[in-house]
């Protein structure tokens, strides 16, 4: 066999279905560069940051399956870990090379020496670096593997003399393998599970993601037994639609509906779920938890059952198990419940607001009215979480993408980037804010010189507004998150990318439509009002405190128009403080 290894790297990509690389050229990863140049089958998407690249190999993961990023020795593939890390704590197969310095000055202090196994060791479920040609081909079948079934990140260190080196044949198997095995609890487990839920009269439904598989099951099983159907932000888009029981999202980002669900029921059925917030979470409930790892069970809150099975194979076996319940009050009454929350945020957004203090969420609301069936949303960590979680619905054919477990910030323009270039025919939404943009403000040169369509939408508060948020209910006096801005619109003109600024309430939706008809990549500028806040369904007296001491702390500092304007922001906020 005469080709290089960067070659034989190549052609074992295409193999695996890889179809692009995400990196930025350099030196010691150039003869990889050169051996994507040569075949036609995969692309190099020519990034302006690791991380950026890492997190758009993300996004195309959770969307297609497997996805691919680089990067150079040194400081380039240091600049993988945040995106790596996002990748890996979503669940999303991504295959990182990182090229290294050459393996006779590993150990000497080099120029750019990093220890790759100890750099990513926390982000990854797959790490080794090869260092011989006979070591490369049973690495890379390996760390796929690993990806694919781990559902995470794996990577491959490949230093720069090893790439260049003849490749030799793979003495393992050169070939992915795609198993699906059926879980489920055993017999004696589900007889327990399904007398559990027969004895207790109030059950409520709460699914993750790894739920979002069985929708018609759960749809069917809520019927049976008359539950109401909460979700997590993660189980939103797999969940929501054509369920006549759901009743929204929990946590932080979610509705008092699925709060008083959960709080009101006997049983709890935890479906998929790794939802963190345990303070959400009743603990004198029966609680039954499902999920396909079982390290995950209990570790959220104390379960009266625990099992392990994946939701569709599991809920198949048990609903012929299910006794009907005939008294529906418990359900009709968390409906009720839901539907007076939807009536709130409908009231939410028929006041757009005032010229640059237009309110988030009617800009989220038209979002979610003018965006296509099939559209992929991708939203920044912070308050466009929360505009996401309240404003964007699922249709079954959408997606939404978002730092939801990681949580950093700045992923929602590479998310974007990810998702355009995988999904070329699918409308591609990037809800950014100001901060996050803000950091990843060259991959506009990436959406330019590529063409992706993406309606990058910016909700420029001028402020890291959770951070506000999270210091003000803290009795904090915010500090340090005042935003001095560009004027976005004409950044992305200087990049090449239309751009709008939308001012005033009234031009708030003949802008987006324009923006939506546009053929082609385009940034809309939107000037929100900065002290505009999300109430949490559960409101604790600590937070009701912080916030007044917040505003005392501002008055006392000759802010009395800061105060002022805060509460004329939130004032329909309050009707939701008095129920």
């Amino acid at each position: 066999m005469s080709k290089k290894i960067a070659n034989q790297l190549v052609d074992m990509l295409i193999d695996s279905g890889v179809k692009r690389i995400y990196a930025v050229a350099g030196d010691s990863i150039n003869q990889l560069n050169d051996a994507v140049r040569q075949n036609s089958k995969i692309k190099w998407i020519h990034v302006r940051h690791e991380e950026a690249g890492a997190y758009a190999a993300s996004a195309e993961a959770q969307l297609k399956g497997l996805a691919c990023c680089a990067g150079s020795s040194g400081p380039g593939h240091v600049h993988l870990i945040n995106g790596l890390y996002d990748a890996h704590r979503s669940g999303a197969p991504v295959f990182a090379i990182a090229s290294t310095i050459p393996t006779i000055q590993y150990g000497s202090g080099f120029f750019q020496e990093t220890n790759v196994t100890k750099l990513f060791d926390d982000c990854s479920h797959y790490n080794q670096t090869a260092t011989t040609p006979e070591q490369f081909p049973r690495m890379f079948q390996s760390a796929i593997q690993h990806s694919l079934y781990k559902k995470g990140v794996s990577v491959l260190g490949l230093p720069s003399d090893l790439i260049s080196m003849k490749a030799v044949t793979n003495i393992s198997s050169d070939k992915n393998y795609f198993p699906k095995a059926v879980i489920h609890p055993n017999v004696d487990e589900i007889n327990s599970l399904a007398k559990l839920i027969n004895e207790n009269k109030k059950i409520c439904i709460f699914c993750g993601i790894g739920a979002s598989s069985a929708h018609d099951e759960i749809v069917e099983m809520s019927k049976i037994l008359k539950a109401p159907v909460g979700y997590s932000f993660r189980g939103k888009m797999g969940i929501q639609y054509d369920n006549p029981n759901e009743v929204g999202m929990t946590g932080l980002l979610g509705l008092p509906s699925a709060y008083s669900s959960m709080e009101e029921s006997d049983l709890i059925l935890l479906l998929g779920t790794d939802f963190p917030y345990t303070n959400f979470i009743p603990q004198n409930k029966v609680i039954i938890q499902i999920d396909t790892a079982p390290e995950r069970l209990g570790r959220r809150a104390k379960l009266t059952l625990g099992l392990q099975g994946d939701i569709k194979d599991t809920l198949e076996i048990l609903i012929p198990l299910l006794n009907a319940k005939k008294d529906d009050a418990f359900l009709k009454k968390q409906l009720h419940t839901y539907e007076k929350v939807k009536k709130h945020l409908n009231t939410h957004v028929k006041d757009l607001g005032k010229r640059d203090a237009i309110y988030p969420e009617a800009v989220a609301f038209e979002l979610n009215k003018l965006a296509e069936d099939n559209a992929i949303f991708t939203v920044d960590t912070g308050m466009c979480c929360v505009w996401g979680a309240r404003y964007i619905h699922s249709t079954g054919k959408r997606d939404l993408l978002g730092s939801f477990v990681h949580g950093s910030m700045a992923n929602a323009l590479p998310h974007a980037i990810g998702a355009a270039l995988a999904c070329p025919e699918r409308q591609v939404v990037a809800m950014c804010g100001d901060g996050g943009i803000s950091m990843t403000l060259g991959e506009l040169a990436t959406i330019k010189q590529y063409n992706l369509p993406i309606k990058i939408i910016v909700f420029n508060n001028r402020s890291l507004g959770m951070v506000k948020l999270e210091m003000e209910v803290a009795g904090l006096k915010d500090s340090e998150t005042d935003m001095i801005n560009p004027d976005f619109a004409l950044t992305a003109e200087s990049f090449g990318i239309k751009g709008i600024t939308i001012n005033e309430p009234k031009s708030l939706i003949s802008s987006f439509k324009e923006a939506f008809e546009y053929d082609g990549p385009i940034l809309v500028n939107v000037m929100t009002d900065a002290n505009s806040f999300a109430m949490p369904p559960k409101v604790e007296i600590k937070m009701v405190k912080g916030m007044a001491v917040s505003m005392l702390k501002k008055l006392a500092s000759g802010e009395v128009g800061e105060v002022i304007k805060t509460v004329q922001s939130n004032y329909k906020h309050l009707e939701e403080l008095g129920d």
